[in-house]
């Protein structure tokens, strides 16, 4: 190619940055590949009229910076005059659609410095980048970055050289600027802050007395008042109707009372930005269990709650004998009544059907991985259950992104690469590291809380983009080799995580409590009473352009509504560049994906495509269970994820999860089926094999879904 006497572009901005040529073949070869399905001819087009514009480009402005605008012209230009009309078009609606984006991300007022996607942006915008007091953006996401680094590292200097503390700083920074790892939203929102709250999750003891009671309510407030989220077991409560000794009344019971808590959470919002999120745990032994189970069966209670029963080894038993089984009054520690445990449990899982709550929490594992039994048997968890949590204990939670974590570095063919062990070592290591700084300069909204969390030093680092992940080594979601790759790639975080708190525990000491901990006649010394935790990651995931925690993939093409009725079309960046590299790649394509919730029934897409990109509607109930339990088997903590089920899934489905999760050993399990509430931030189409003039609209989903929960109660 002719030697270039342009050097610079001018970008739209105004700045001003190195010519590439080989940017304005892609753009052409995308064109052509979208147009002709055929990878040769495609290609030397592109590498034809790439000579003619960089002729026509020296010809005009030698000695000059063009602008990004004029070369798009001139491509255009060339193509038509070359008789390349269909490519022209292709090429003028690819850069109608970026103009799209550029004008979308105009009108949220803010400077993308890192040329972030739109619903990272707004996702930003909405709840993350700092604002003066007349709500304007008064940062760029490349500075909400560096404040967050800035901050926690200011912990290092406890424990070394001033020239430490500025390496942890960038080496923080640019983890989160590549979205390589992302810490949880109160972190990014609160550090740097005068507020200082930088922990997610929160437990609250709630004991039986009116006092007690509206003491929980006022921590709980608050907490989410700096954006924590909180967990209450109400199993301490005497039962509807029960004795009240001081007045010889009756007592409400633990139901109504959470209908207070929800209440108090409607109206609190955190910093101004989103609404709290709570969960509710009652044993299955409490008197007033059956309430509880049906607490959202046709009503709108307690929607700021997510529900789980805590069930032990003994009821499980009894269910699976169909025996009865004692409900015992928490105040007296007597049997009130005998209820068949079958029953309860039809009960129990026809209310999640329906409703999608309860949840169930199995008491007895996530006791017998208690890391601290000494101090307290665990009773409660954070609002999506991956965190159990003693009372006033706090967790400061991270995901690493493992869609970064491969060897594949754009030039391989999707299946091809491979784990890059040695850089997921390092941000291991660099993820507890930054957790254990959040500790120590965290504010923590409460002195009891404070208390307990420096007494055990619990983090949990997890992960988001496992999907991904699957996608790039070439295993399908679901698949046996799914679970065992699971088991090897949790196996793997836990022994480096562990090695990460240990390292620490030399430099810094043990945590306080150590001596009375499990870990204290192991051999081994750790910093962190946990050190793992499998978040639902939420808007981190959507920040870090990756699917959500462990979930699959949700949908391959679809429509996101991101504001004032603006709605963008997104596919799966993998699907778009597999559908190119392979020659089927288009929008008539593209549209049909969008319109259903699998690729199973789409034509034109090759079988080994569809093995590889599937979504939640693909795998089934066990297959997502045992997902989970490969995970959680390598997880101190628990493990937040979300049995998606298909409208038409039976209450029998519904039954077989529950059961297989406490088989497999599993903390807790949650499921979700689609339409079961009328509120929720993914839209599926049921109808998507009806007539072409009959079909309903796009799968379509909210600025801040990424996956997982449809519901939107956990949004952390």
């Amino acid at each position: 190619m002719t030697r270039l006497a342009i050097k610079t572009v001018r970008k739209r901005d105004g700045s001003i940055v190195g010519f590439d040529a080989s940017k304005i073949e892609r753009a052409i070869q995308r064109a052509a590949m979208e147009t002709l399905q055929d990878r040769g001819r495609a290609d030397g087009i592109a590498r034809r009229v790439t000579q003619l514009v960089v002729g026509r480009l020296l010809g005009r402005y030698k000695g000059k910076s063009p602008g990004v605008e004029d070369i798009q012209d001139i491509i255009e230009a060339t193509l038509m005059s070359e008789g390349y009309g269909r490519i022209a078009k292709s090429y003028i609606l690819y850069r109608e659609s970026r103009s799209q984006v550029r004008f979308t991300k105009s009108t949220l007022g803010l400077k993308d410095d890192l040329k972030l996607p739109v619903n990272a942006v707004e996702v930003l915008r909405r709840r993350y980048l700092l604002k003066d007091e007349s709500r304007r953006i008064v940062e760029t996401p490349s500075e909400l970055f560096r404040r967050v680094a800035h901050h926690v590292a200011r912990a290092e200097a406890n424990y070394g050289s001033e020239a430490r503390a500025h390496e942890a700083e960038d080496t923080f920074y640019r983890m989160m600027r590549s979205g390589e790892f992302l810490p949880n939203s109160p972190t990014l929102m609160n550090a740097g802050t005068p507020l200082g709250q930088l922990a997610a999750c929160f437990v609250i003891p709630v004991e039986d007395s009116v006092e007690d009671i509206f003491r929980a309510l006022a921590d709980m407030a608050r907490i989410h008042q700096t954006g924590g989220g909180t967990g209450f077991g109400f199993s301490r409560l005497r039962p509807r109707g029960d004795l009240v000794g001081s007045t010889k009344g009756r007592a409400s019971g633990p139901v109504s009372f959470m209908g207070i808590f929800d209440k108090a959470t409607e109206v609190i919002v955190q910093g101004g930005r989103r609404r709290g999120a709570n969960m509710g745990v009652l044993r299955c032994d409490h008197p007033d269990i059956v309430d509880f189970v049906e607490a959202k069966v046709g009503s709108n209670a307690l929607q700021n709650f997510n529900l789980s029963v805590g069930v032990t080894d003994k009821f499980m038993s009894a269910v699976v004998k169909d025996r009865p089984f004692d409900l015992v009054n928490p105040r007296t520690g007597k049997s009130d009544r005998r209820l068949g445990a079958r029953s309860l449990f039809d009960l129990i899982v026809n209310a999640a059907w329906r409703t999608g709550d309860p949840g169930l929490i199995f008491l007895d594992q996530v006791n017998r991985r208690n890391p601290t039994p000494r101090l307290g048997g665990i009773e409660a968890t954070n609002p999506c259950g991956e965190v159990p949590l003693l009372p006033y204990e706090s967790c400061i939670l991270a995901s690493i992104n493992l869609d970064r974590m491969t060897t594949d570095d754009g030039t391989l063919p999707i299946g091809r690469a491979r784990v890059d062990w040695g850089r997921l070592r390092d941000r291991i290591h660099w993820g507890v590291r930054f957790l254990d700084d959040v500790i120590d300069v965290n504010r923590s909204p409460l002195e009891a809380v404070e208390a307990a969390t420096r007494a055990t030093r619990k983090i949990g680092l997890g992960v988001m983009g496992f999907a991904d992940m699957l996608i790039r080594v070439g295993i399908p979601y679901g698949s046996r080799e799914a679970v065992a790759f699971a088991d090897k790639l949790m196996r793997f975080i836990r022994r480096e995580s562990l090695a990460a708190s240990e390292r620490l525990a030399r430099q810094r000491g043990v945590f306080p409590e150590f001596a009375r901990s499990i870990h204290a006649g192991s051999g081994r010394r750790f910093r962190n009473a946990t050190v793992n935790t499998i978040a639902p990651t939420g808007t981190i995931s959507i920040l870090a352009g990756c699917s959500s925690g462990i979930e699959p993939l949700f949908a391959i093409s679809f429509v996101r509504n991101v504001l004032s009725g603006t709605r963008l079309f997104e596919s799966h960046p993998l699907f778009e560049k597999v559908a190119r590299e392979r020659g089927f790649h288009r929008r008539e394509l593209l549209a049909e994906v969008a319109r259903r919730p699998s690729l199973a029934k789409v034509k034109g897409v090759p079988s080994d495509v569809k093995r590889l990109f599937v979504t939640a509607f693909d795998v089934t109930p066990r297959q997502h269970v045992e997902i989970q339990a490969a995970f959680q088997k390598h997880t101190d903590n628990a493990v937040s994820k979300t049995i998606n089920l298909p409208t038409d899934a039976t209450v029998e489905d519904v039954r077989e999860v529950y059961l297989l999760a406490h088989r497999l050993k599993c903390k807790g399990i949650t499921i979700y089926r689609y339409g079961s509430k009328v509120s929720q931030v993914l839209s599926v189409s049921e109808e998507a094999d009806a007539p072409q003039n009959e079909r309903p609209d796009f799968v379509s989903a909210e600025i801040d879904y990424s996956g997982g929960c449809a519901s939107g109660v956990c949004e952390f």
